[in-house]
């Protein structure tokens, strides 16, 4: 039986602190997005929007043109541009967006050149078939039936009654975080750590909303440079929710009402200064 540790906002707390006057942008953590595709163009808007509303003091783009045009339409002051060798990256976001089938030969380099570096890598939907082997720090990010293909993949048994257990041995097999989604998220690292966060709210279940997880990961991981990883992503995680929370107005136990990805983007600025209060 795996010992699972329930998150709580004042957790969460413990990863977000107000700028100093003496902080520049870099200070605030630089988080690089690989997302998006021209057949799912969203995915990239949604986690650059995320990334940025979570606190990120700079963030890159580097993706398909296209792509890049509507991150730009929506968020200008993103740099959009391949060449980032010379860049300084505090946290990576890769897959969102993306479907394996697509993918390239050059852009499978590209992705194992990433993690292959040293900055921590936040790996989600359409890049998790490249996380065994990688080399640097990373969070892989799937939902059920990713988890399960993952799972069956890594020969880990499946156990309809334990989550946690099967988390926890995938983080092992993978030798990295893994970070379960669900109404019940489930954070487990190789050496055994679980820790539990419950959903803000069922109005969560919706398209992109999972797009806007990955980028507010990538900007609480870069905030929170050498941190225990699967603490951090427990504190990006509790924000998440607490952002859909208020978006959806379901907040000291009212029902609330249907919320969209942007929305839950949007809110995470309240989310912020709401456990820095």
């Amino acid at each position: 039986m795996v010992l699972v540790r329930e998150w709580s906002r004042d957790d969460a707390a413990a990863f977000f602190r107000a700028p100093s006057k003496d902080d520049d942008k870099y200070a605030r953590g630089v988080v690089a997005l690989r997302t998006g595709s021209p057949a799912y163009p969203g995915a990239a808007v949604l986690g650059v929007e995320a990334a940025w509303r979570a606190g990120a003091g700079f963030v890159r783009y580097v993706g398909a043109d296209r792509v890049g045009d509507a991150v730009l339409a929506r968020r200008p002051e993103t740099v959009v541009g391949a060449d980032v060798g010379s860049s300084r990256i505090d946290a990576w976001v890769i897959g969102s967006g993306t479907d394996p089938t697509d993918r390239t030969d050059a852009e499978t380099l590209a992705l194992r050149e990433i993690l292959s570096g040293a900055s921590p890598v936040i790996i989600d939907a359409g890049a998790l078939d490249l996380a065994p082997g990688t080399r640097a720090p990373f969070l892989v990010t799937p939902h059920a039936r990713e988890f399960a293909r993952l799972r069956d993949r890594l020969r880990v048994p499946s156990s309809e009654d334990e989550r946690a257990e099967e988390a926890a041995q995938v983080a092992a097999k993978i030798g990295g975080t893994v970070l379960l989604k669900g109404a019940r998220t489930l954070i487990a690292d190789p050496d055994g750590t679980v820790i539990a966060v419950e959903a803000g709210t069922g109005w969560l279940s919706t398209a992109g909303t999972g797009d806007v997880l990955a980028g507010a990961l990538g900007a609480v991981v870069a905030a929170n440079p050498g941190a225990p990883l699967v603490e951090v992503a427990a504190a990006g995680v509790w924000l998440h929710g607490h952002a859909g929370r208020i978006a959806a107005g379901a907040l000291e136990g009212a029902p609330g009402h249907p919320i969209v990805a942007m929305d839950v983007a949007d809110a995470l600025p309240l989310a912020v200064a709401d456990v820095l209060a």
